[in-house]
């Protein structure tokens, strides 16, 4: 019986990465590119690895599936503790991040007992099932009284950024920036259209979808926005992406439950969003809401989600 049957994935095609690492995930799944400059291609990709869980005590190993637009553990193995704490060892433990990579021992232990011997007994597996995302808003109807707020005017034109300019941007207007600005806390003034597609912030004259479309190349995303004007989503036909600074308008420092900076009406399906910017001197411009700041990428593979906006 293979690992994936063990794990109750009959029919899946799993094969461990032995040498993922945590610290290479991040930039792999983010669209700037990992180690090699590797990057994930489709939305569909997904890589399998082990590593250390040291956030709290005792350390545990983990078997992490890691897509594009998620991250779970499928099973915690039953490894003898004084190993992963001697891994964990070499490896220092003042680090920020306590998600640690295995090292050989760990890999020929686990070959030998769970990959080769097929000890199932040493697999705790993980229940992943996801509830149907909560939609509701909580947020004032459209016409309801409003407490007074901020308000704002912010570019409404794409245009061609460098990243020093990128950098400076959230603190204008105090914008949360987890890089630039962590200490910004931008009050926004939301309502609920009541058409269960958007919403507006009065703060800054926008009207925002709270969905958008999947990950795709800069191109498609284009042709998604024009495609909205032409079918009047919402009962508008100005859409458009937003600028650095309208996005960073939404972002909050606080995660919420769906693992985004953001006002829970909006959508977790669209993590991280094409801007109407580019970079100077080649790129684009996104948002990702899962880390809280701005980024850039080629747009073309893997691309990124879409989320428009439109002023008042």
């Amino acid at each position: 019986m293979g690992l994936a049957d063990r794990l109750g994935m009959a029919g899946h095609h799993l094969t461990i990465d032995w040498d993922l690492t945590p610290s290479d995930t991040f930039a792999m799944f983010e669209s700037w590119g990992g180690k090699d400059q590797e990057r994930i291609r489709s939305n569909a990709e997904l890589h399998y690895y082990f590593y250390i869980d040291n956030w709290n005590a005792p350390a545990k190993l983990c078997l992490m599936e890691r897509g594009v637009k998620h991250a779970k553990v499928l099973a915690y193995i039953d490894c003898p503790q004084e190993m992963l704490e001697q891994c964990v060892a070499r490896q220092g433990t003042d680090m920020r991040d306590k998600s640690y990579a295995i090292d050989e021992r760990i890999k020929q232990w686990l070959l030998e007992k769970i990959i080769e011997g097929e000890d199932s007994s040493r697999i705790v597996l993980v229940d992943n099932s996801v509830a149907q995302e909560a939609m509701e808003t909580g947020l004032p109807r459209k016409g309801a009284p409003l407490p007074a707020s901020e308000k704002v005017s912010l570019r409404a034109v794409g245009s061609v950024l460098t990243e020093k300019e990128v950098a400076g941007l959230a603190a204008r207007h105090n914008f949360y920036d987890s890089r630039n600005n962590p200490q910004g806390n931008f009050r926004n003034a939301l309502v609920d259209n009541g058409d269960g597609l958007t919403v507006t912030d009065h703060a800054t004259g926008l009207m925002w979808q709270r969905g958008g479309c999947d990950l795709t190349a800069v191109r498609n995303v284009q042709k998604y926005v024009e495609e909205l004007n032409r079918q009047r989503f919402a009962g508008f036909a100005d859409w458009r992406l937003p600028t650095m600074e309208e996005a960073f308008s939404l972002l909050e420092p606080r995660v919420n439950e769906k693992g985004a900076h953001l006002h829970p009406c909006f959508s977790r399906e669209q993590p991280f969003i094409f801007l109407a910017d580019q970079r100077k001197p080649g790129g684009y411009w996104f948002m990702d809401f899962k880390q809280g700041t701005a980024f850039w990428a080629s747009g073309s593979i893997p691309g990124g989600f879409g989320r428009v906006c439109r002023s008042l």
